[in-house]
């Protein structure tokens, strides 16, 4: 079912941790919020579980009211799924009985209850893990058992706080999958809370950015990499650097950049005017070029694939990322030319 925030205000003292907030997410979509510690992405979360009352505004599942003036709905009554970091999985139950316990709670028999819940356990390929206790298993393991549990307790919502982030990297690269393809076999709207923006880009249909209790942008991940809302955005999602420039000319889907004198480029742009302005330089946006402009090289690290290499262009104060496939040295002049940027929505 869909997810309608409206206006959502939480405060703790004069601080608000969500701030007069709104979005609406649609009926099956993996909608994530990410954002730096402290933002308000996990009390956001709890106002849409009922875990916390709101001081003002509105949530809908669906076209039914569960948090507004006057009225707050508990959350066992919400029918929503919640997958915390540490899963809360009963410690002194077996997997079959922590999954089975919200199907027993509607009043069917343990054994009826224990029936479904192996197939809810298939559907996390966890067959025969049944008997044995939380503690007996990985955390990817543990992770799944919650996401069961969500599905045995026939949840169309399910809530994800950073369910990825006590897990070692390499598991989670795996369970990156596992979340998608239960996402897939579910069918269930997902909102998933993280600060790690390689899981977002990596899972999400849509990603709002959040900052200090406000959404900045709600976006595709793509369109969040390419086309970012602003400076904010553009710096905390993927690598580049924002620049100070010039618009000269302005044409359909592009403009005309002076970055320097003597310096052009062209850039894409949504709705731009003339003058000073703010561009967005991705790796990909330099070029080595016989013809470029000299940069010194500052830093080189590996990233697997290819080399990491930070530079800096005369009279350039903001150091730019480029992407080479072989080492550069340290202090090396470079020829660097820019082939394309993006400028920053203005005012």
């Amino acid at each position: 079912m869909s997810i309608t925030l409206s206006n959502l205000t939480r405060r703790y003292g004069v601080a608000r941790a969500v701030d007069d907030l709104s979005a609406n997410i649609p009926t099956g979509c993996f909608f994530t919020v990410l954002g730096p510690s402290g933002c308000g992405k996990s009390t956001l979360l709890r106002t849409i579980a009922g875990l916390e009352p709101l001081d003002a505004g509105t949530i809908r599942l669906g076209d039914r009211p569960v948090a507004g003036p006057g009225l707050h709905v508990p959350p066992e009554d919400r029918g929503v799924g919640v997958v915390f970091q540490s899963y809360a999985l009963w410690p002194h139950m077996d997997v079959l009985d922590n999954i089975a316990f919200p199907i027993a709670a509607t009043g069917l028999g343990r054994s009826a209850a224990r029936a479904a819940a192996a197939q809810h356990l298939h559907s996390v390929a966890l067959d025969g893990f049944g008997d044995r206790r939380p503690a007996d298993l990985s955390g990817g393991q543990r992770q799944r058992v919650a996401l069961a549990r969500c599905l045995a307790a026939g949840a169309r919502t399910v809530l994800m706080d950073e369910p990825l982030a006590n897990l070692d990297p390499h598991l989670r690269a795996a369970m990156e999958e596992e979340m998608a393809a239960f996402h897939a076999r579910a069918g269930a709207t997902t909102l998933f809370i993280t600060h790690d923006q390689r899981e977002a880009m990596a899972l999400s249909d849509l990603v709002a950015v959040m900052r200090a209790g406000r959404f900045e942008q709600i976006a595709t991940p793509a369109d969040l990499h390419d086309r970012p809302a602003n400076a904010f955005v553009a710096g905390f999602i993927g690598r580049g650097a924002v620049v100070p420039g010039t618009v000269t000319a302005v044409a359909p889907g592009q403009a005309m950049v002076r970055v320097l004198p003597g310096l052009d480029l062209t850039a894409r742009v949504s709705i731009a005017r003339l003058g000073p302005a703010q561009i967005l330089l991705r790796p990909g946006d330099l070029r080595l070029a016989p013809d470029g402009v000299p940069a010194r090289v500052l830093t080189c690290a590996y990233r697997g694939d290819h080399w990491e290499v930070c530079v800096r262009l005369n009279m350039l104060d903001e150091a730019l990322v480029m992407s080479l496939p072989q080492r550069a040295r340290t202090d090396e002049m470079l020829s660097v030319a820019l082939v394309g940027g993006w400028v920053l929505p203005q005012g």
